[in-house]
């Protein structure tokens, strides 16, 4: 699974740092989510959820 986050987009709301806390995180400064990294396989499950509740709809996901 290939993860991008279009951080232009992003509105810090942090919906996915809470469905995956191992693939996403949120800079100090503004809030905006970044990738820690690509998230492992028993992790795509709370990947598509953090992709589905970012009310920015800034994730972006491939398989």
């Amino acid at each position: 699974m290939n993860v991008e986050i279009d951080q232009e987009g992003c509105v810090a709301a942090g919906q996915c740092v809470l469905a995956a806390p191992d693939v996403f995180d949120q800079r100090d400064e503004d809030g905006v989510a970044v990738l820690l990294r690509e998230p492992l396989a028993d992790e795509y499950d709370a990947t598509r959820e953090a992709a589905l509740l970012c009310p920015a709809r800034a994730i972006a996901l491939s398989e």
